[in-house]
């Protein structure tokens, strides 16, 4: 068996045609794969944003109620390695995802066989200019002080695709499909940073859209709310249409990959697993970007294409899935056995039968912040607690992002329940989302898929409660979990 594991990401499922029948933007390639293989309806994210995502991936097991942004940990049970000791397989990342580089993301890319990582995404510290060129006149957005990302601009051919990295990602998987399509027994993750803001890419993409803006360079919102003097509905307009372009872009690279699979005829043996890290708001809510706000669904049910020779073509499937889900996946496809540590289920026995069971329920969210909970028609968002206690499980590979008085002032011992490593435990703030109201929040979400209606049941929002402690305790969550929760451990 071959796998391949593409990511997209900030990839926002309202965009894409396969799920919102009003979508207006132009993905056929997307399309195409969804015409071969099964779309999952109901998959959500674990932990948020970018790198707890990433660990998922790696873990199969949530991260997000002991710890922050941060690398993988000595006591990880990773895939690419479990593949490569149990069956033998060769794992390859092709990635312009640039936090992989950065103090706090260590250990991610030198899991697999091998590696390449191609250059210039957002803030990427690439471009070597001592002088370097000043954001123009006028800019709006958070480039206006990045001034690596000025410099890479200043060497960018902004009208040749192979100048951006999410066509050289595509371009080198290309290249590994063509230079390894008689081996068997690969696992190939191809993510690019794409859609993710800025949003860049040649005038032909953003063309599609009709995009006329003129006034000033604006493709990189703050991460804020919509700011009223500044941005109306042309500038919100506009960009949407740079974030259709950016995704355009990425859909036309991908249609080049799929062309390849198809010349090379991989698919009676491949099996290929479409999906993102999280979503992103372009002004829905009244909000730009993520992190800070109510996670929305905009932001936490994201897309999910699984094509393979055992899935059923152009089929759906409704069963609830989240990320957590595709580590225990790919080790199933290679006939590896997971480890203990696992949260996560294998979504393989899904593929042909589309009424098996799986998840009745799953958690997600961001550290420190809101814990919220869906089972597919209903969401919780359960708020902290005034002033609660919290603290990060790390240890001090997670770089630069700790302060030494934090690592003054922590305890080190085994304090996890599933590992005897020693780690730091550091006293953190907990809070809650941005805006938050007084009242924890449910929602239909069949009903109210933009959530604008707060459902008020004492009686349901109890039950509510019992299952999020269920799975606070499934998932192996600290103990002071429960109590900045309100929720007293049985």
């Amino acid at each position: 068996m071959r796998t391949i594991h593409v990511i997209l990401d900030s990839l926002n499922r309202h965009y894409l045609s396969i799920y919102n029948s009003e979508a207006w933007v132009k993905t056929p390639n997307i399309e195409r794969l969804a015409a071969r293989g099964i779309s999952f309806d109901n998959h959500w994210v674990g932990s948020l944003p970018c790198m707890p995502a990433r660990r998922e991936m790696m873990t199969g097991r949530l991260n997000f109620l002991e710890t922050n942004w941060g690398p993988i940990q000595p006591w990880d049970k990773c895939l690419p390695e479990i593949l490569r000791q149990q069956s033998g397989t060769y794992s390859h990342l092709i990635t312009d995802h640039y936090h992989y580089f950065h103090a706090g993301g260590d250990g991610y890319h030198d899991l697999f066989s091998s590696w390449e990582f191609q250059r210039g995404q957002e803030g990427d510290v690439w471009r070597p200019i001592v002088d370097g060129q000043a954001a123009p006149e006028g800019t709006r957005g958070k480039c206006l002080n990045r001034g690596a990302y000025w410099n890479n601009q200043q060497m960018l051919d902004k009208e040749d695709d192979l100048a951006y990295p999410t066509p050289q990602c595509f371009e080198r998987a290309i290249d590994f499909i063509e230079q390894n399509k008689t081996a068997d027994n690969w696992h190939l993750q191809l993510e690019c940073f794409d859609p993710h803001e800025p949003f860049d890419c040649p005038k032909k993409y953003r063309d599609i859209y009709d995009d006329g803006w003129d006034k000033y360079q604006y493709t990189w919102p703050d991460y804020n709310a919509i700011d009223p003097e500044h941005d109306d509905e042309e500038a919100i307009a506009h960009i949407r249409k740079c974030y259709a372009g950016t995704l355009s872009m990425a859909d036309t690279w991908l249609g080049k990959f799929l062309d390849k699979m198809d010349e090379c005829d991989l698919w009676s043996d491949t099996t290929l697993i479409f999906t993102t890290d999280h979503g992103h708001l372009l002004g829905e809510h009244g909000y730009w970007a993520k992190n800070y706000m109510f996670d929305y669904k905009e932001l936490a049910h994201i897309p999910l294409i699984v094509c393979s020779p055992d899935a059923k073509a152009g089929s759906r499937n409704d069963k609830l899935t989240t990320t957590i889900d595709l580590m225990p996946t790919f080790l199933e496809l290679h006939n590896a056995t997971e480890p203990d540590t696992v949260q996560g289920k294998s979504i393989c026995h899904l593929f042909a039968d589309e009424s098996a069971e799986h998840h009745d329920a799953i958690l997600y969210g961001y550290f420190s912040k809101d814990v919220n909970m869906t089972h597919g028609e209903i969401s919780y968002c359960r708020q902290p607690l005034d002033d609660s206690e919290l603290y990060n499980f790390t240890m001090p590979s997670a770089g630069r992002r700790i302060s030494d008085q934090e690592i003054n002032d922590a305890e080190c011992g085994a304090f996890l329940p599933y590992t005897t490593h020693p780690v730091f435990k550091i006293k953190t703030t907990s809070h809650r989302h941005h805006n938050a109201q007084e009242h924890n929040l449910i929602y239909n979400i069949v009903d109210d898929p933009e959530q604008q209606n707060r459902i008020d049941d004492p009686e349901l929002e109890a039950e509510l409660a019992e299952k999020m402690r269920d799975l606070l305790r499934a998932y192996q969550a600290p103990e002071e979990q429960y109590t900045r929760l309100g929720l007293e451990t049985k």
